[in-house]
């Protein structure tokens, strides 16, 4: 999409003003089906940043992450942050776990409010 949805716009600037919000979203992207909870980009960047902290070879990467960011204005984010996501692979979410996303609001060409199950899940 080379203009982000309005409505979907309007959901991400929610989340951005209540920094306590994580609420499920599932955006389709060129080559993947992304499914998680959208999370405030501070939130986000805190969480990735702990992540690279912890580990002995990328603790130099986490200065980026803790850095202030968001420079933008709050009501018109241009990206979407996803915490505990998964990409959607055929019946399987990876990573298990699930993972830390940056999505461009301009990259998403369709969505949904929740959180997709997965097939290996249901059994």
């Amino acid at each position: 999409m080379s203009h982000p949805d309005d409505l979907l716009v309007a959901v991400a600037a929610m989340v951005e003003s209540d920094q306590d919000s994580q609420m499920s979203l599932t955006v389709v992207i060129p080559g993947a089906v992304i499914t998680g909870r959208l999370a405030p980009e501070a939130l986000w960047r805190e969480r990735v940043a702990e992540v690279l902290r912890d580990s002995a070879r990328l603790t130099h990467f986490a200065l980026p992450f803790r850095e202030a960011g968001g420079d933008g204005d709050p009501s018109r984010p241009s990206h979407l942050h996803f915490h505990v996501a998964r990409i959607l692979q055929g019946s399987y979410g990876i990573p298990e776990t699930g993972g830390m996303y940056r999505v461009a609001l301009a990259d998403v060409s369709a969505w949904t409010v929740g959180d997709i199950g997965y097939a290996d899940q249901l059994a």
